[in-house]
């Protein structure tokens, strides 16, 4: 998808939106007061969040921004956040996964809003499994060979499971397993496909959920909370150095059935570290949403 198809009308309503003295307004550049090198910091293994990060920086190279995305784990995201030393992330689950990242930095960022509504912690089993319920669990703990399968260790979800899930549901003598979601992934993967019992920890949005047999266990004692909104946090300087890239930004949004279908077109195919071409793909399958990300 070109988005030049729209860019002269927009552009030109843009120019009059910047105002940051110190942005890179240069014609190579996007030439709408933003600054044109943008760092967006991106936690390693968390799929929505290179989904988005990878359709943004494809959205934006084609408007003139210089875009690096750089991979790290929650806590120096925030750190780096907080010191201006990474300009935006897009994956911030609140108001449980990372509550105690944004009390610790939040005073130092600021949040862009929430693009995603539908966001969940999980502990999922394969669909067929003879259990539905986490309390059911450590019961049938041995037709699972006694393993919870989990993802990063610095990862929210590991800190929720550990503090929350494990002990609220009697699971201390299960082997919670954390390494990484690649690893946890293929553990799902070769499980489900010779008819294994697995329980992981996983979320939703996930494409997981399209190429698996799988199903949610309840949560009657809520130890994962509620659904969580997905939201962009940036530095303190963002809306001076961006004003037009944090105007879109507080504007987007994007639901699960869409989030599904980029990170299908990325995630669930042929492996490789270069999500280019893919999402080049997906955006002129998509051409209205993706005018709409920067209109």
């Amino acid at each position: 998808m070109h988005l030049t198809a729209f860019g002269a009308a927009a552009l030109l309503t843009l120019s009059g939106c910047g105002t940051g003295g110190s942005a890179d307004t240069d014609s190579s550049g996007p030439g709408n007061g933003d600054k044109k090198d943008v760092k967006i910091a991106v936690f390693n293994g968390w799929d929505e969040g290179i989904a988005a990060s990878e359709l943004w920086k494809a959205a934006l190279e084609e408007k003139g921004y210089n875009v690096s995305l750089e991979y790290a784990a929650p806590a120096p995201v925030y750190s780096g956040l907080s010191t201006g030393d990474y300009d935006v992330t897009l994956d911030t689950w609140l108001p449980v996964t990372h509550k105690s990242y944004i009390e610790k930095y939040g005073a130092d960022m600021v949040d862009l809003g929430s693009w995603n509504d539908e966001a969940k912690l999980t502990i999922a089993v394969n669909k067929d499994a003879p259990v539905d319920s986490l309390d059911e669990l450590a019961a049938n703990a041995d037709k699972f060979g006694g393993r919870l399968v989990g993802i990063e260790p610095g990862a929210g979800l590991t800190e929720a499971t550990t503090d929350k899930v494990i002990p609220e549901y009697g699971l201390q003598d299960m082997e919670y397993l954390t390494s990484s979601t690649p690893a946890m992934l293929s553990e799902l993967k070769t499980a489900t496909s010779k008819g294994e019992n697995i329980a992981v920890t996983l979320w939703r949005p996930h494409w997981a959920y399209d190429a698996f047999p799988l199903k949610d266990l309840a949560d009657p004692k809520g130890a994962l909370g509620a659904a969580e909104g997905i939201h962009s946090f940036a530095s303190k300087s963002f809306d001076k150095d961006f004003p037009a890239l944090a105007g879109w930004l507080k504007g987007f949004k994007m639901d699960s059935e869409k989030l599904y279908s980029l990170e299908n077109a990325m995630f669930n195919g042929e492996k490789t570290d270069d999500y280019g071409p893919a999402v080049k793909k997906w955006m002129t399958e998509n051409k209205d949403y993706v005018a709409s990300l920067t209109d």
